[in-house]
């Protein structure tokens, strides 16, 4: 698509004013003949040669923010088609950025605590809503006379729908002064990890200075599982001990130590006479790392941990769905058998999911093809030709999920797909084999050899194989 300009219109929306920025997307004041109050327009800025994190981020971003409402959110309008113009609009949020405040830190402490009061009650309304954000951060947060209003969802996670970006990588993602410890280690699904998040805003707010820095790398980001901050009053003596006792709680590296829950730290925020601060309460640099990597890396109970019984998976069907089509040169016979195929087995188990992954083949010699005769990018035409390959089997959003894998081998990137993301069944197809295939082995031949789950070969006469 052509770079947009103040007075483009997309579907419908005119561009007035750009805003302020990051790198992954362009913001737009707009105006709709359909809608009075203002709006912005989010367009992401997906270069062919861009990360393709960019477009899984925009994928998820669409499906979460669509379902989230209330006051802390901005209000969803619309969504761009991936194949046309992708867009998010919403409602304008008329306040200002926590990131511009902040850089006035340390802030007064009432301040502090009635910004750390704002975020947590719009973080427990998100987490009311099944959504956990991942990435809180300044400037993700907008301040309003009525409280706080969170932004960017496109590391989100709603416990009802496909984790996108989960699914396909287990690398720590989010902002490395900001992320969790479980983060780091390429869990991302709690809650406790925004109170983390929070935590370190509330020490920043307080003292000037983040807590664990910015670290550039991923052993950098890992430190914070061994090594405790500075304790908030050792930075700023004046700080409260109230407000040294949550900050520490927060910023716990056992989740079990954290907060319960977002609606409890914000009540400790409302009322700090009723904190309890114990000096006998060991804070997170003095347990052993011994015992804070065990408390890391154990599995405990879902019931210990949420207090909800576990759900066991039903042994009668799969649940969990991966089917592999090679849409290289579009759809054909071989990819229409793979689709009935998948649509008999989600049938006989309508509470399966579904993974429909493609492979784009990367080269060992040789640079990598990225874009198409027209200069398109051939990551997001797969990703296109993939849902439309999908659409007849009328999936709603929350049971099907959509990966696009660069890979030199088809088989081994199916077969780390399905063990990353513990898959029940994998359909793939086959053609006729030849003399060749015999002699250099099929893709079908080493997922059957080779998978930790049971697996479907859809086969056509003629042509050459998935």
């Amino acid at each position: 698509m052509e770079r947009p300009d103040t007075g483009s219109v997309i579907d419908g929306f005119t561009l007035t004013e750009r805003l302020k920025a990051g790198g992954m997307a362009t913001l737009w004041r707009a105006t709709h003949p359909d809608h009075a109050s203002p709006l912005v327009v989010k367009i992401p800025v997906l270069d062919p040669g861009a990360d393709v994190s960019a477009i899984v981020g925009y994928e998820t971003e669409v499906l979460i923010h669509k379902r989230l409402s209330g006051p802390h959110v901005p209000r969803f309008v619309a969504s761009g088609d991936l194949s046309r113009v992708p867009f998010i609009a919403m409602g304008f949020v008329a306040g200002k950025s926590l990131a511009e405040r902040i850089k006035q830190a340390p802030l007064p402490f009432s301040e502090t605590q009635r910004i750390g009061l704002a975020i947590a009650t719009a973080l427990a309304d998100l987490h009311r809503q099944n959504v956990v954000h991942l990435d809180l951060k300044p400037e993700n947060v907008i301040l309003t006379d009525k409280g706080a209003v969170l932004l960017d969802f496109g590391l989100a996670r709603h416990a009802e729908l496909p984790d996108l970006l989960g699914e396909e990588s287990s690398e720590p993602m989010g902002t490395s002064a900001y992320i969790a410890p479980e983060q780091v280690l390429g869990e991302g699904s709690d809650p406790a990890s925004d109170l983390f998040a929070l935590g370190c805003l509330l020490y920043q707010m307080a003292s000037g200075e983040e807590p664990f820095g910015r670290p550039k790398t991923v052993p950098g980001m890992k430190r914070r599982l061994y090594h405790a901050p500075k304790p908030l009053r050792a930075v700023n003596p004046q700080a409260p001990a109230w407000l040294e006792a949550i900050v520490a709680r927060c910023l716990e590296v056992d989740r079990g130590r954290r907060y319960a829950d977002a609606g409890k730290l914000a009540f400790d925020l409302r009322h700090p006479e009723q904190v309890t601060v114990s000096r006998k309460r060991p804070i997170a640099g003095e347990r052993s790392l011994g015992k804070r990597l065990v408390d890391l890396f154990q599995k405990r109970d879902e019931a210990e941990v949420t207090g909800k019984p576990t759900v066991a998976r039903r042994k009668a069907g799969p649940s969990l769905v991966l089917t592999a089509v090679d849409l290289s040169e579009g759809p054909d016979a071989l990819a229409a058998a793979i689709l009935a195929e998948t649509s008999r087995l989600l049938a006989a188990r309508p509470d399966s999911a579904l993974a429909c992954l493609t492979v784009l083949r990367t080269e060992i010699i040789g640079e990598t093809k990225i874009v198409d005769a027209e200069g398109r990018s051939l990551y997001i035409g797969r990703l296109v030709a993939l849902k439309d390959w999908a659409r007849p089997l009328h999936l709603p959003e929350d049971r099907v999920s959509y990966h696009v894998i660069e890979a030199i081998s088809a088989a081994d990137a199916i077969l780390r797909y399905a063990e990353h993301n513990d898959i029940d069944h994998i359909v793939l197809g086959a053609r006729s084999s030849s003399a060749l295939r015999r002699h250099l082995g099929s893709v079908s031949t080493k997922v059957v050899a080779e998978a930790h789950c049971s697996v479907s070969v859809v086969r056509v006469k003629g042509g050459s194989e998935e």
